[in-house]
């Protein structure tokens, strides 16, 4: 059975045939839970507290799973009373058959608080495809990374890749990292360790909302970064964290930026907007000032998704008319025949959209 899950036979192809792959892989996993046709699976096998209302899931996986790159992110499904739901993590590879995932437990979250208070040792865990940008550089340009809660995963997961390869003792880092209290600081022992260990890596960690509450991100703390616009900077958190980043470094040589959650502008925007999918032949109204999806999703319809951020582009689609909001960053587009991604755009005109 063991070399059925190993190599497609033409036995295998049969079973499929037959029984259909959903039905192989029911039996497969009754034998090995990570066994599947194509299907890319974790088994959790360690979970401990990494900082407050923060969890870290250390996952086997099997074969179909594909290793991304320090700083990528993996849509991760996990399935909760029969309803499949998806949502993006960055993972930190440990070895070539074990990975580990970090997870902040977010308020109204259903995914970060399963996986934070149901998640038990031996669940199984389902892994899309990875994807972005935010890559260790080639270059050996001094390296910002500014993390803002929860956006410290990739950040790890680029400076764990840099000490493994032995370049963290050549290769400058300027970590910066912004938590409300002391508790939520994840990871501190290892930044500690090699803050100590390596006089190329610099740590700060500032705390937002303690007694003696440090400042949030400013022109303040960039003043003194020697060759700031020859530096690779790279910014992950909550979407206002991330714009205030965008216009402090607009000048450097290399800036990647994601920001893992919406932090909506405010707008006066009321009413309806009518938007005409083309492909399911309908005429929807939504509502104006909240994101494109939501207001599909409220009339009962289910685009294609993922990351809920603007980031994997899985909900992107053509707008052949009409005009549009970005919830981001604030940026407008009344241009005919654009790739929208619906999760984070607002509808501010009647629109005409390829789903």
């Amino acid at each position: 059975m063991h070399a059925i899950e190993k190599q497609k036979s033409p036995v295998n192809s049969m079973f499929d045939i037959v029984l259909g792959q959903d039905n192989v892989n029911f039996w497969l996993q009754k034998i090995n839970p990570l066994w599947s046709v194509q299907q890319a699976l974790g088994k959790i096998v360690q979970k401990q507290q990494s900082a407050a209302d923060t969890v870290s899931l250390t996952i086997q996986v099997n074969r179909h799973f594909k290793m991304g790159l320090a700083g990528q992110h993996h849509p991760v499904i996990i399935e909760i009373k029969g309803v499949r739901y998806e949502r993006t993590y960055s993972l930190t590879k440990l070895d070539a058959q074990h990975v580990l995932l970090t997870v902040k437990k977010v308020d109204q979250g259903i995914v970060s608080q399963w996986l934070n208070d149901k998640a038990e040792m031996g669940d199984v865990i389902e892994f899309g495809l990875p994807y972005g940008e935010m890559l260790l550089p080639q270059n050996a340009q001094m390296l910002i990374l500014l993390a803002a809660g929860s956006g410290i995963t990739p950040m790890y997961s680029l400076i764990k890749q840099l000490a493994a390869k032995g370049q963290l003792s050549q290769q400058a880092v300027h970590l910066m990292y912004w938590v409300k209290k002391h508790e939520d600081v994840a990871f501190k022992q290892e930044f500690d360790h090699w803050n100590a260990q390596f006089s190329q890596f610099k740590f700060e960690v500032f705390y937002t909302q303690e007694q003696q509450a440090d400042s949030r991100l400013n022109d303040a703390h960039i003043h003194n970064i020697e060759n700031l616009q020859k530096s690779t900077v790279y910014v992950c958190g909550p979407s206002g964290f991330v714009t205030t980043a965008e216009a402090l470094f607009e000048n450097v040589q290399d800036f990647k930026s994601e920001a893992f959650s919406l932090t909506p502008i405010i707008t006066d925007d009321t009413g309806f907007i009518n938007v005409t999918l083309t492909q399911s032949n309908k005429v929807v109204a939504i509502p104006k000032g909240q994101s494109i999806l939501a207001g599909l999703e409220q009339q009962n319809i289910k685009p294609q998704h993922g990351c809920r951020m603007g980031i994997c582009n899985k909900c992107a689609c053509n707008k052949a008319q009409g005009a549009t909001k970005n919830l981001v960053n604030g940026s407008e587009n009344s241009e005919p025949n654009n790739l929208l991604r619906i999760c984070v755009n607002t509808a501010q005109t009647d629109l005409v959209i390829d789903i």
